[in-house]
């Protein structure tokens, strides 16, 4: 099992109407992702959102990970998730952001997809029916990888059109393969759906760990089932997300867990992901949240696998649930509420150095490995190539008309 963090502009109360606090934020979300990177995290994850105040001010990852892809060496980073409406992102522009980031990566970025948040942040681009946009991500995920390898790429679809040949710049970044493929998911048959496209699932734990097993065991029939890989490889991966506070004094990791405020953060999904079914009774912002009030009641969350907590191997003992049930990747929110940024700091630390080599002992990443088996899928050209002759080329073109190579 691999381990990742999640970052996604995380402001709570006032101060996310305060420039001064939200640069900040910004800020310390970026040095986390430096942090991770030190110590054999293998993945981190950028949320994307729009008018989504309190919740998520992380409005252009891309901007964010340009900056990270030179700040890294050895982390994945990925879009967790780009919206693949042509209302919210032109698939030709999708297709070149990606490529652009594999290759400021150098083979490290993970493209993760889906639909968006909710109604609310889906209308800011004046989408007003939320289940429209799956017909939507249905065509355009199929036609990226297209992109990516023709020269003359044309569409006539249902949802977008590329009238006449275009050759879709840049490729990306290795001469085989594209960047992994993922897919944001809820309920059972969007796992299967993943599966079957043979794509990474990207999953949000808001139930007890056991409780997760349905859903990845339908992920695993469908890659079993899996012979036609939407891109040029599978991703046989499902990633999953959970709170954690490891800390080296289990004492203090356990009063972490029972500041108030905790919950604060789940009462804004209630409120935005109006897509995502939540447990009755639950409180939706801006009620006031279910915080942990006592051991006893940790205890019990810690058991159900709510969030992880307490010293290192304690905390292991608890991600082994995870990998118990089938789950690839294990994913930590950062940071969870009440976790201050100097104690969120010592546990990327502390869980990077004596947790996850408890799990992973491979140097490689898993979807780096799948991607090593990718196989191109579409010709280059469609149609036939135009007859035209070029007589000369600058002396600084990387390969002149004889062939001579300088790259």
């Amino acid at each position: 099992m691999e381990f990742g963090i999640f970052i996604n502009g995380y402001l709570p109360g006032s101060a996310a109407h305060d420039p001064a606090c939200e640069h900040k934020m910004l800020e310390r979300e970026i040095q986390y992702v430096v942090e991770a990177d030190k110590y054999n995290w293998k993945y981190a994850w950028i949320g994307e959102h729009h008018s989504l105040t309190e919740y998520s001010h992380m409005s252009a990852p891309e901007v964010v990970m340009g900056w990270l892809a030179h700040a890294t060496e050895r982390i994945h980073v990925g879009t967790g998730i780009m919206n693949l409406s042509p209302r919210v992102n032109h698939p030709v522009r999708s297709a070149e952001r990606v490529a652009m980031l594999d290759h400021l990566f150098e083979g490290r970025f993970e493209w993760g997809t889906g639909r968006g948040a909710g109604s609310h942040e889906i209308a800011a681009f004046n989408i007003l029916d939320k289940n429209s946009t799956k017909s939507e991500w249905t065509e355009v995920i199929r036609e990226i990888p297209r992109m990516w390898e023709e020269q003359d790429y044309r569409f006539d679809g249902e949802h977008f059109t590329v009238p006449y040949p275009h050759n879709v710049l840049p490729k990306p970044y290795q001469r085989k393969g594209h960047p992994p493929i993922w897919v944001g998911c809820g309920n059972p048959g969007t796992f299967t759906q993943a599966g079957e496209l043979g794509i990474g699932a990207i999953a949000f734990n808001f139930e007890p760990v056991y409780g997760l097993r349905g859903r990845i065991d339908a992920y695993k029939e469908g890659v079993a089932n899996c012979t036609e890989p939407l891109g040029q490889f599978k991703n046989d991966n499902v990633m999953m997300t959970n709170a954690v506070i490891c800390l080296n004094d289990r004492k203090k990791a356990r009063q972490v867990a029972l500041r108030p405020g905790r919950g604060y953060l789940y009462s804004l999904v209630c409120n935005y992901h109006d897509t995502i079914p939540h447990e009755e009774g639950v409180p939706v912002w801006p009620e006031r949240p279910h915080t942990v009030p006592d051991e006893q009641m940790l205890d019990h969350l810690i058991e159900q696998g709510w969030l992880l907590c307490g010293e290192p191997d304690e905390v292991a003992e608890q991600a082994l649930r995870y990998q118990e049930v089938g789950c690839d990747q294990l994913v930590f929110g950062l940071p969870s509420d009440s976790f201050e940024h100097d104690e969120v700091l010592e546990m990327l630390e502390v869980f990077g150095t004596k947790v996850i080599p408890q799990f992973d002992t491979d140097p490689v990443h898993s979807t780096s490995r799948y991607r090593e088996t990718a196989t191109p899928k579409y010709q280059p050209f469609n149609g036939p190539l135009p007859e035209v002759t070029v007589e000369e080329l600058p002396t600084n073109a990387m390969i002149q008309l004889d062939g001579t190579r300088h790259c």
